[in-house]
């Protein structure tokens, strides 16, 4: 039992030992907390007390600053006070001179209102001493003082228009020549005239008894079939040919032709032949129109225009052959358009067909410009060509650009040396057609047609037409060629007016 109970005593002594080393350890930390915390109060102190000061020190700055930039401000505004004062005293002082100017100009006004009444009353009686003195009124001498000044107006816009007519007159030219040149030197076509006869070659004079037949049966039969004229003459070993038809007269040759080789001649034998050279005229018509489209290079044109076409193969005008003119026209067209920059296809088409007409103006009446036109409108839709072709001769009193190159090409081919010819009593009667054109007109002493009609000269009174009324005469004689005469190419108009004082000295 004692053994438990000194257990249970060292036990107690041994818990109490632990209890007071225990309590003595955490009075060692106590003590070193509280040491701890008293050393960081006095830290805290002391920078509080730094922080303060220096708190204090800034502070101490700012009002400084504040107090120097209010001063500062305060000696600003004073300055603007005084600048403001002043402006306003010298605002003061020009209100003063202002007003002091406004009455110095209310009186000047008044002192101009006087003068002017008084002007008016000088200008109203200056105004009654001249019409007494001139004996008009001044209405009336405003009416001559407004005439004169437009006529001095009239006559100086007349000067500036033949100013700027000359001047365009000399670009145009200039340019047109330019176009034409170019387009004609790339160009060069061989001449062809005809005339209305044609001779047929025999191999001896027996065979013209054979021709004209028992009691001229042959010959009868053969201008029947043909409708020429036939004649058989002393010309040696030759037989003429005579019709303005030059179909009829190319068949009637082929037909002759065929006749003398094969040496059979009866009325029967000559209608074979004819219907043999008719079928032999119509293949070679259909081959030339080919040729022609080929040549200009327009395929797709109707078969009816290609056949018009190449009959104008026989068709001559002036002695030029037409089918040779309307090719040469479709290609001087072609370049004319190329340079000013226009479509060429449809220019050249006109070109080619503008005197398709020609064909067939025998069997319809009109002109042949009008008839092409209205033939063509039948078998193409091209409106401007059709338009181009019926204006190519001014017919129609509009024109347009591509009429206006057609005819310009036109007057081009049908213009160029030896292309055409005229017999001596139409060449006459043109010029002297020409001449009295001119001479219709008042104030023209004579007139002169030269270089083959291509230009008139008309002397004109210089008591009756002055320099402003020969321009005005000059273009209205141009209006009345153009509208009653008709002619190749172009006619050039020159008016003169000349004065010569003559005196004698004794």
């Amino acid at each position: 039992m004692w053994y438990v109970l000194a257990a249970s005593v060292g036990f107690i002594l041994g818990g109490v030992l632990v209890f007071f080393v225990w309590r003595i350890i955490i009075g060692r930390r106590t003590r070193a907390a509280q040491i701890e915390v008293e050393a960081i109060l006095n830290d805290a102190q002391t920078k509080s007390k730094t922080m303060m000061l220096e708190a204090k020190e800034e502070a101490i700055k700012i009002k400084g600053q504040a107090e120097s930039d209010a001063r500062e401000r305060r000696t600003e505004l004073n300055k603007q006070e005084r600048r403001l004062s002043q402006k306003e005293e010298n605002i003061d002082k020009k209100l003063d001179s202002i007003e002091k100017r406004e009455r110095g100009l209310v009186d000047k006004e008044k002192e101009a209102d006087n003068l002017r009444n008084q002007l008016q009353d000088l200008k109203v009686k200056q105004v009654q001493q001249l019409e007494l003195i001139s004996g008009i009124s001044s209405s009336e001498a405003k009416k001559l003082l407004i005439k004169a000044i437009e006529e001095e107006a009239m006559e100086d816009v007349n000067r500036r228009i033949r100013e700027i007519e000359a001047q365009l007159k000399r670009n145009a030219d200039e340019k047109s020549r330019e176009i034409l040149s170019q387009s004609i030197q790339r160009l060069a076509t061989s001449v062809v005239s005809e005339t209305t006869v044609s001779v047929v070659a025999l191999p001896s004079d027996e065979m013209k008894g054979r021709l004209i037949g028992r009691e001229g049966r042959n010959i009868r039969a053969l201008e029947n079939a043909t409708g020429v004229d036939l004649i058989i003459d002393d010309t040696p070993e030759a037989v003429t040919i005579s019709s303005f038809d030059p179909v009829r007269r190319e068949i009637a040759r082929l037909a002759l032709e065929k006749l003398v080789l094969d040496g059979r001649i009866h009325p029967a034998r000559i209608e074979e032949m004819v219907a043999s050279a008719k079928s032999e005229v119509e293949a070679t018509i259909l081959s030339e129109g080919e040729a022609a489209i080929h040549e200009v290079g327009l395929p797709g044109l109707h078969p009816e225009l290609i056949k018009l076409l190449g009959r104008l193969k026989y068709r001559f005008s002036y002695g030029q052959n037409v089918l040779q003119h309307s090719i040469e026209t479709a290609h001087l067209s072609r370049m004319i358009a190329a340079e000013l920059g226009m479509r060429t296809d449809a220019v050249k088409k006109a070109g080619l067909l503008h005197d398709i007409g020609k064909a067939v103006d025998a069997q319809v009446e009109g002109p042949h410009a009008k008839i092409g036109a209205d033939l063509v409108r039948q078998w193409d839709k091209s409106i401007e060509v059709v338009n181009a072709i019926a204006e190519h001769h001014g017919e129609t009193g509009t024109t347009s650009l591509m009429g206006f190159i057609v005819s310009a090409a036109d007057a081009i081919s049908g213009g160029r040396a030896g292309a055409r010819r005229e017999s001596l009593e139409h060449y006459l009667k043109r010029l002297e057609a020409l001449e009295s054109v001119a001479n219709s007109f008042e104030g023209v002493e004579k007139s002169f047609a030269i270089q083959a009609g291509r230009e008139i000269r008309i002397m004109v009174k210089p008591t009756e037409v002055d320099d402003i009324q020969s321009l005005r005469l000059a273009r209205d004689i141009v209006k009345k060629i153009e509208e009653t005469l008709e002619y190749p190419g172009q006619i050039k108009v020159t008016v003169i007016r000349e004065t010569r004082a003559v005196d004698y000295a004794k």
